[in-house]
Formats: structure tokens, C-alpha cells, sequence
């Protein structure tokens, strides 16, 4: 079977990429020498081995067989075989559907960085870590890697003193300017690269809930300098929020450049281009600050109330670091994983809520605005967070979109998305349920007999609204949402800040240092083999519930499977806010419920997969409870869950109970 040229060419620099990583020359260089010193002793002729020689001592030492068990190569899809694939995701639910690790296809002519954990130490939080029972499950670490748009993630590993994360990512070293795509970077042009590695940690205990641990951006660069382009480095990572001073732990990291440069650089120019770029952005973070203190004071000048608005300009990030509400937002496309503004925002209502809070607060709020990365990864955050990524995702769909901070109509603080039309028409999104409202402003000096709109939305004040480009703060005589107008243009109801400043800090590659936009990643949760084992388990407790209660429990399939309808018509109400198919689910109920019988429902949406914690939830509604506890004649049980996947392995899980039943009363 012959090969094209260019998967030749990949086959090779496949091999090549793994005799380096044996070190496979100075291992032929070391039994070649102790060849030669054997032969002298022996007082043997000192003519030059012969390549058969050479061969028959390796293949004694054991060098050949070792070369061939390292080198072994699986089939190739011929559909993965065709083009360059993008940078994949290994994402694995052991639980639900097992995923085989693919091979990377490597470019010949590009130059990449292989980033390999070879363990972790000195997690002492997990020193004490007791030893899980037989069958019992482990809290574990998951690590997630972001450069320039190519996210990886780990295989979850138990949670120790010493974890054995043992993983290795291969990174793509490119520039994003025309004309250099086809060629492969050299030293100074990887120099020149100054986006970091972005690692996050997450631990996902035994419930499945997952907490942020560490938030790290990796200066990979020092490798450049590396006489074998290869070196090791000790990462300390860092705690998050109120214990970003705090070390949660070491990481050891190999660094490799494949393949070997040819020209090394010096570590001093390494060490004077880091600090040149880290000046310049110290000098644009000072100039920025200058000039919103200066926008600040000409702010309270136009009235001194406005220092009670909420007018946010700086948020600090999961590593305590002071950025610009600005920075956090970015245009961002799905690509095929969103079809519609709307799905956007039922994807990132989702995403679990999470209210920040800090050690020894007695919980209340924190200021700590999550990266979109170590959002995404943890897959749970504030509404700050949810606001954000909704915004991001509306302006990548072209929409004019702003995030809101405010409060709601209990006067506690909050963030959420706002879009203008070009015929001036205000909608609000709520970024934690994915419903929308329609803004007609109040006019308060209208008289009484005018009738007045009422407003739905649960907003009460606005102090400021933003995106990636600009920054309003509100200078209006209210900040009342229902009297509040939103034309920008008027300089009387919107200080605007500038938008050169705003971009100076706040554009793409200003700011290296901090975490850039993500690529999201499609969902691996297979819908059918999730809900399967959901119902299974509601089902079970079901009957230990009923057990524990003395009632017998049977279940009716038919009419399991009849509550199907109704969950996909829930969920079709939250994404698009069109109601269908209700008529046909109830003549569906009608049919199956004898005459006589009485039917009970009860529909209830949740953000994980957790059954107990579900069922629990479901106990704790009057109405369940009741279906639950039901008592009568020819009592039939129903249990339906329909699980709807979305990016970022994010689900909403619709469950039904259901029973029909003929009253003994």
C-alpha cells in the first residue's frame, strides 16, 4: 500500500518527534562507544564497524525492541486522515460514554510546543486525603490548558498530597499575521509570541460539584534559551480570590520545542524582551488609570449622588488582579455549536450559579469577576460571569450588546445584558434564566390619566453599561431602570469614557498577560445514555421512598413514555419562548388515564446530573411530595428525564413525576 507524499512527510516527523523524545542519539552514541572500547580490549583490528555490527550490538542492549514498543501506530480514519483538524479536546465522562484518545496530526512545517505535567507535589490542603472505600468515588484534579485558541484538558486524576497528573499537551506555534502561516517559527519569531499558557486546576468532588483551585498563566518562553530545546521547571500554583497569595500546590513541567530549533537564543535577550513588554504594559495600565480617576472626579462633578451609583470600572480577577470591566468582554463566535442568539442565552443559563463568597464573611458577596477560561472550566459562576459570556456570545452574532450593573428590585447588586437595536429598541436579557424583556422607559412628567407601561423585567437601578469597545457610566437625574433612556449619544444622559483609552488597555494582545478568548467546545454527554441512567436511579429511589413509607410501587411505562412531549416542549419555551405541542401531550393523557382515574404532573428543570440531590430537591415541593406519597386504587407510577446537552458539556435536565391513580375517598 503506497502513502501520498504528504502523509509520508507526517509519518516521519512523527518518528523523528519520538526518537527525541527517547533521546535516541545518545543512547546509540553511548553503545556505540562502549562497542568500540570492548573491541580495543579484545585486540581486534581497528577497522571501522560495519553498519550490520552496529546494528546486531543495539539490537543485544535491548535498543531496538525498545524503539519499536514506543513506536506504535493505530489506524487513522481516513476522514481524520484528510486536512489539518483543529486543535482537538479530550474530554472524558467515564461514566457515561468512554472516548478513545486520538493521535495528534503533526505538520511537518510547523513548529510546535510540547507541554508535558509529570506530576504533581506539595498539595497540602489533600495531605490528610483519606484512602476511598472499595467502589466509592474520589474527589479528582482536572487541568485545563488554553494557548492562542487550543484548549486541552487532562484525564481526571485522584486528588492527593502529590497527585499524579501525567499529561502532555501539544501546543501550535504560529502567527496570527498574513504571510506566515506556511512557515514554521523560528527562535525570534517565537520570541515575539508573548501569549501565555493559561492553566486552570478544578477539583470535582463526589457530588460532582466542581471549585476553582488555580488560575496560573505559564511564561513558556524561557525554553527558547534551552541548549536541547527541552527543559523542566517547577510551576507553583497559586490559590484563587482572597488566597491568590496563597500556594496551593507545585506542578513539574517538561517544555520541548518540535522540532528542535536550530539556533538557540540567550537567556538575557529572553530576559530583556519579557521585561521590555512587561513596561509597556505597566506604563498602558498607569496612563488607563490616570485617566479614569480623571473621568471619575468629572463624573461626581456633574452630580455628587452619583458616588451611590454602581459605576463599575475596574473588577479584580480570580488571581487578584485589578483589570478593566472592559477587558473582560469579547467577541465571541460559537461556530456551528449555537445556531441563534437566543440558544446562546439558554446555553449560558445553563451554566450553574454559583454566589461568590469569601472565608469568614458569613458569605457575603465578594468582588471577584472570573476569566472566561476558568469560567467555562469550573462551569459555574456569578452573574457577573453569566452576563459577561452572554454578552460575548450577542456581540459575536452582530447584536449591539452591552452588560448592564445595577441592581435587582430587592436592592442587591447584579449584572446583566442589554442589546439596542438600530431602530432604538432596549431588550434585557437575563443572563442566569435566559428570559428576555422589552424596555419602554417611563415618563415621569406625564399626567396621571396617561396610562404608563409596567415594567417586567426585575431590574430596579442602573449605574453603567459596557462592552470590549466602550463604557458608559449613567448621568441621568434617576438611575431607575423604568426611567432610564438609553440613547449613548447623549452626552446628558451617558458620560462616555474614551474609546482610544478604552482600546489602548483593552484590545486584543494590549494586555498578554491576561487570559484571551476561548474557542467553546461541544458537549461529549451522549443525551440518551445521561437520561437512561438518571431515570434508573430516580427510579430506584422512587422505590425506596415508597418502600420506607409501606406502599408498593408500580411503574407504567406507557405512560413514562408518554411525558417525553412535554419535557422537549418545556424546554423549546425556555430556548425560543414559542409554546407547541401541548395539545397533542394532553390528548395523549387523556387517552391513557382511564375514566375515573385522576392524573398529577410535576415538571422541575435542574443545572446537574446528581440524582440524590434531585430527588431531595423534588421532596422538598408540596406537589411532588404528594405524587410521591400517592395513596389510592390501581396507583401507577411515571418517572421521565430528558437531558438537553449545550456547550461545555453545560445540560439542562428536565424531570418529570407523574401518577394516575383512582380515588378511594
Amino acid at each position: 500500500m503506497t502513502l501520498p507524499p504528504e502523509k509520508i512527510s507526517e509519518l516521519k516527523q512523527i518518528i523523528h518527534s519520538q526518537l527525541t523524545q527517547m533521546d535516541i542519539q545518545s543512547r546509540i552514541r553511548e553503545v556505540l562507544l562502549e562497542t568500540v572500547r570492548n573491541e580495543e580490549e579484545l585486540h581486534r583490528s581497528k577497522e571501522p564497524m560495519s553498519e550490520e555490527e552496529l546494528m546486531e550490538a543495539l539490537r543485544q542492549r535491548g535498543l531496538v525492541d525498545d524503539v519499536m514498543r514506543q513506536l506504535q501506530f493505530d489506524s487513522v480514519p481516513e476522514t481524520y486522515a484528510k486536512g489539518k483538524p483543529a486543535a482537538h479536546f479530550k474530554d472524558r465522562d467515564d461514566r457515561v460514554r468512554k472516548i478513545p484518545l486520538q493521535k495528534a496530526n503533526v505538520d511537518p512545517t510547523r513548529r510546535y510546543l510540547y507541554l508535558q505535567i509529570l506530576g504533581g507535589k506539595a498539595f497540602l490542603e489533600h495531605l490528610q486525603e483519606p484512602e476511598p472505600l472499595p467502589g466509592q468515588a474520589n474527589a479528582t484534579f482536572t487541568l485545563h490548558t488554553n494557548f492562542r485558541g487550543q484548549r486541552f484538558k487532562s484525564r481526571p486524576t485522584a486528588c492527593a498530597c502529590e497527585p499524579d497528573i501525567q499529561e502532555g499537551f501539544l501546543l501550535e506555534l504560529h502567527k496570527d499575521s498574513a504571510g506566515d502561516a506556511a512557515s514554521m517559527a523560528d527562535s525570534t519569531t517565537m520570541l515575539s509570541i508573548c501569549d501565555p499558557v493559561h492553566i486552570v486546576l478544578v477539583k470535582t468532588d463526589i457530588a460532582g460539584d466542581t471549585t476553582l483551585v488555580s488560575s496560573h498563566s505559564l511564561e513558556w518562553r524561557s525554553v527558547l534559551a534551552a541548549a536541547s530545546g527541552r527543559m523542566n521547571i517547577p510551576v507553583e500554583l497559586m490559590g484563587v480570590g482572597t488566597e491568590s497569595k496563597v500556594p496551593v500546590g507545585v506542578l513539574e513541567m517538561r517544555l520541548e520545542l518540535i522540532p528542535t530549533p536550530t539556533q538557540m537564543l540567550k537567556e538575557d535577550i529572553i530576559t530583556a524582551q519579557i521585561a521590555l513588554e512587561r513596561n509597556r504594559t505597566a506604563e498602558r495600565e498607569r496612563l488607563f488609570l490616570v485617566y479614569a480617576k480623571q473621568w471619575w472626579r468629572e463624573y461626581l462633578q456633574i452630580r455628587t449622588s452619583h458616588n451611590n451609583r454602581l459605576v463599575k470600572i475596574f473588577a479584580q480577577d480570580e488571581n487578584g488582579t485589578n483589570r478593566p470591566v472592559c477587558s473582560y468582554v469579547r467577541s465571541l463566535r460559537a461556530g456551528r455549536l449555537l445556531d441563534t442568539p437566543r440558544q446562546a442565552a439558554r446555553f449560558v443559563s445553563a451554566i450553574g450559579y454559583e454566589r461568590t463568597s469569601t472565608v469568614g464573611s458569613g458569605g457575603a458577596k465578594a468582588e471577584l469577576w472570573s476569566s472566561m477560561h476558568a469560567f467555562v472550566c469550573k462551569n459555574k459562576g456569578d452573574c457577573e460571569d453569566h452576563a459577561v459570556l452572554l454578552c460575548s456570545l450577542l456581540l459575536g452574532f452582530g447584536l449591539n450588546a452591552f452588560v448592564c450593573v445595577g441592581t435587582k428590585s430587592k436592592g442587591t447588586a447584579h449584572a446583566w445584558v442589554m442589546t439596542l437595536s438600530t431602530d432604538g429598541m432596549v431588550m434585557f436579557w437575563e443572563s442566569l434564566t435566559g428570559q428576555r424583556y422589552i424596555h419602554q422607559p417611563i415618563n415621569p412628567d406625564d399626567p396621571p390619566a396617561v396610562a404608563q407601561p409596567q415594567p417586567q423585567y426585575p431590574y430596579r437601578t442602573i449605574g453603567c453599561v459596557f462592552n470590549h469597545q466602550c463604557f458608559y457610566g449613567n448621568s441621568q437625574p434617576s438611575d431607575a431602570v423604568e426611567l432610564c433612556r438609553f440613547d449613548f449619544y447623549d452626552e446628558s444622559l451617558w458620560k462616555a469614557m474614551s474609546a482610544d483609552a478604552i482600546r489602548s488597555v483593552c484590545a486584543l494582545g494590549n494586555q498578554p498577560s491576561w487570559p484571551n478568548v476561548i474557542p467553546l467546545i461541544p458537549s461529549t454527554l451522549d443525551c440518551a445514555l445521561v437520561s437512561n441512567e438518571l431515570e434508573l436511579h430516580l427510579r430506584t429511589l422512587t422505590t425506596e421512598h415508597r418502600r420506607d413509607m409501606g406502599l408498593t410501587c408500580v411503574w407504567d411505562d406507557e405512560l413514562c413514555y408518554l411525558l417525553s412531549p412535554a419535557l422537549a416542549a418545556y424546554e423549546l419555551e425556555r430556548t425560543t419562548g414559542l409554546t407547541a405541542g401541548n395539545e397533542e401531550f394532553q390528548q395523549a393523557i387523556r387517552r391513557a388515564v382511564p375514566d375515573g382515574h385522576t392524573f398529577k404532573g410535576f415538571p422541575i428543570q435542574f443545572l446537574h446530573r446528581n440524582a440524590r440531590r434531585a430527588f431531595a430537591t423534588c421532596l422538598r415541593s408540596p406537589v411532588c411530595e404528594e405524587i410521591l406519597n400517592c395513596r389510592g386504587d390501581h396507583v401507577r407510577l411515571a418517572v421521565r428525564v430528558r437531558v438537553f446537552t449545550y456547550p461545555e458539556s453545560a445540560c439542562a435536565v428536565w424531570v418529570m413525576f407523574a401518577c394516575k391513580y383512582k380515588s378511594i375517598l
